[in-house]
């Protein structure tokens, strides 16, 4: 059983209130805990400071608000909180990959994009990796049945935002493998997209499979990362938002391949 279990109230509260002020203070007294203790166990728990998590959680309300709505980028910004259109549009694109407008064209190519994935016919079969420094390997399972695509990569944060410093698309569950990584620390996402999705269930992945190492992976010159084991699983209360574009990922990995 995970530790800190207020905290699930504490996420919930959140969502309730995300369009009020939530200075570090009124969370903590929610349960009752000092600021400092109660930043530190959220921490532990989430992988992310509060704030942060608030921060995130408002922009995922953004793209949200980009695709169900046709208020303007400016409206949305302060919306969330945001009063300045410029700040807003350079966290946005930090976080998602692209800009809030360009973001809400997306919808119009997303499934397009997903299609071509599944008309791919040579993937890259993974072999199980031999063990050398400065390689993150691994094999991916599923605690559900599907059948589609999983975008996995390697993040700075605990948290599936901003490109990925190392990233991939594979057809299947199976193996994966991320060579000549430089030294560093990363964490280690991946989420799954279903054939049979339409582009508003991955471009808002609120449901879609997913898997996160909430410990971080140091890679160094010379020592040996070992084996990473992971499974996607349906999302959890305590998961981060996935803010990373996927139909960008998607894109991106389309753009690599051999014309």
């Amino acid at each position: 059983m995970d530790r800190y279990t207020e905290i699930d109230e504490v996420i919930a509260y959140i969502h309730r209130h995300l369009d009020e002020p939530l200075p570090l203070s009124r969370l903590a007294n929610h349960v009752a805990y000092s600021q400092y203790h109660f930043a530190r166990i959220f921490k532990e728990r989430i992988g992310l400071p509060p704030l942060y998590y608030v921060s995130t959680m408002r922009l995922q309300r953004a793209k949200d608000l980009l695709l169900r709505t046709n208020m303007s980028v400016r409206d949305i910004g302060l919306e969330i909180g945001q009063q300045s259109l410029g700040t807003f549009s350079t966290r946005f694109t930090e976080r998602v990959g692209v800009s809030p407008s360009e973001f809400r064209e997306t919808a119009q190519v997303a499934e397009d994009r997903l299609r071509s994935l599944q008309q791919l016919t040579e993937w890259t079969r993974l072999h199980p990796a031999p063990e050398r420094p400065m390689t993150i390997a691994g094999t991916i399972e599923s605690t559900e049945p599907f059948q589609g695509v999983i975008l996995i990569g390697l993040f700075a944060k605990p948290i599936p935002e901003g490109l990925p410093l190392y990233g991939t698309l594979l057809p299947s569950l199976g193996n994966f493998c991320f060579t000549n990584v430089k030294p560093g620390t990363y964490y280690l996402m991946a989420t799954s997209v279903a054939w049979g999705m339409q582009a508003m269930d991955f471009l808002l992945p609120y449901e879609t499979l997913r898997t996160r190492s909430k410990k971080p992976i140091i890679v160094t010159p010379t020592t040996i990362v070992p084996h990473q084991q992971v499974t996607l699983h349906v999302p959890h209360p305590d998961d981060p938002p996935i803010l990373i574009s996927l139909s960008l990922l998607m894109n991106r990995f389309i753009q690599r391949l051999p014309q």
